[in-house]
């Protein structure tokens, strides 16, 4: 295999057609330049320069080594550039992952697009599942970070940072006797009569174990009428008449046709968190941007007039 220095010394003499000017140019002395090229010479086994009265040409073998070695160099620059963009975090891939009620809220997903326009070196993978799908890998790598609600406990090998919290409304079926459009907050005991529809536990644990509490705590034990496998259609089927339910204030961006909302009196211990999990070691330089990133950005939404 050809040494990159050879390439170097080579390109340099064609071009400057002097191997004097040539070692300048490389900074470097003329003798070790001669051996260099010399080198290169019989490691190839032609002739590629041609000694001329006042300097060297190269010869037809020279002139298409010319033409590759700088192509050689070219990609070997490009190359060295791009390990370091990926040592700096700049290049290379980020997996993230999100439940689907961490994505309805507009910092997840202006993050992820805040972070692709900030490093389009970076190739993005995006996932959507469960919180103990989305736990597991991250600790088993496929994923470099994930975007849950619940809350994750205790589990070796893994860093939780919450990102956000946001207040959690009422879900009626419009038309309802609770669903006045000016209607001040609720207290959480005027729901004790009614039939609730919950995200399933098993896709959110947080939330729907946070709501059984407050219920609990208000002096009653909600009436579960159905389960929804995903938030939307926990409106869906509140829209459809068959329930009320509680939501993070997110959810009302979906504007789902037939569905009125209601503040809680309160907020009685009922919030909707975000959180960000990591690998606590092993981090890439990329992961370590994105949580950098995110944790920026949290930070000015929690500023006055940070929305």
């Amino acid at each position: 295999m050809i040494e990159l220095r050879r390439l170097r010394a080579f390109v340099a003499t064609a071009e400057e057609g002097h191997v004097t000017r040539a070692a300048e140019r490389l900074g470097m002395q003329q003798p070790p330049l001669t051996r260099l090229l010399r080198g290169l010479e019989e490691e190839l086994g032609t002739l590629l320069l041609r000694r001329l009265p006042r300097g060297v040409e190269p010869t037809e073998a020279g002139l298409v080594l010319l033409e590759e070695a700088r192509a050689v160099l070219a990609r070997a620059a490009m190359l060295e550039e791009n390990v370091r963009r990926a040592a700096r975090g700049e290049a290379g891939r980020l997996a993230v992952g999100f439940t689907s009620s961490a994505a309805l809220h507009p910092f997840v997903p202006a993050v992820l697009r805040h972070f692709r326009e900030t490093l389009p070196g970076v190739r993005m993978e995006l996932d959507e599942a469960g919180t103990a799908e989305l736990v597991e890998h991250v600790l088993l790598g496929r994923l470099d970070a994930a975007f849950v609600r619940s809350p994750v406990g205790t589990v070796g090998g893994l860093a939780v940072e919450l990102v956000l919290e946001e207040p959690m409304l009422v879900a009626l079926p419009a038309g309802h006797p609770l669903s006045l459009p000016e209607g001040p907050p609720l207290p959480l005991t005027a729901l004790a009569g009614e039939a609730f529809i919950l995200y399933r536990r098993k896709a959110g644990p947080g939330l729907y174990d946070s709501i059984l509490a407050a219920c609990r705590q208000s002096g009653f034990t909600p009436a579960i009428a159905q389960e929804a496998p995903r938030l939307p259609a926990t409106l869906s089927l509140v829209a459809a008449g068959l329930g009320i339910s509680v939501v993070p204030a997110s959810m009302r961006r979906l504007a789902v046709a037939g569905v009125a909302y209601r503040a809680l009196e309160g907020r009685p211990g009922l919030s909707a968190p975000v959180h960000l999990v990591l690998r606590r070691a092993g981090l890439t330089a990329i992961a370590v941007r994105f949580r950098n990133t995110v944790r920026s950005a949290a930070a000015a939404l929690r500023e006055p007039g940070g929305g």
